[in-house]
């Protein structure tokens, strides 16, 4: 816990995106099932879980290249959770609070993954 009673957030990041893709599931389940938020939610999880299973294959990856370009789906796809968060927020404002939470753990990995890359490629 930090000094102000939140969750300390763990700094390996194949567990970070694990914790991620994990609360935006819980979150997801939350959603009410419609027409509407059905197309939603799935896209959210595939986007979310792909953080994490992205962030797993670029910790194996073959060549820097192969690393840089796996990182970079990983940014691409936390981006997207941020994406199909605010849509859900829209559909539901009853989860806008929490849907902005994870929206802005999806920004910090967003971030996160854009420093690796430009890291990566000072190399």
């Amino acid at each position: 816990m930090t000094n102000d009673g939140t969750k300390k957030k763990p700094f390996d990041l194949e567990e970070r995106t694990g914790m991620f893709g994990e609360e935006v599931i819980v979150f997801a389940k939350k959603v009410p099932q419609s027409v509407i938020t059905r197309p939603l939610i799935s896209q959210l999880v595939e986007a979310a879980t792909s953080v994490g299973a992205n962030y797993c294959e670029a910790d194996d990856a073959e060549s820097k290249k192969d690393f840089i370009h796996k990182i970079g789906i990983c940014k691409k796809e936390a981006r997207e959770t941020k994406h199909w968060l605010r849509m859900i927020a829209i559909a539901v404002p009853d989860l806008k609070e929490d849907a902005s939470k994870l929206g802005s753990e999806a920004k910090e990995l967003n971030l996160i993954f854009n420093a690796i890359i430009r890291s990566a490629k000072k190399k």
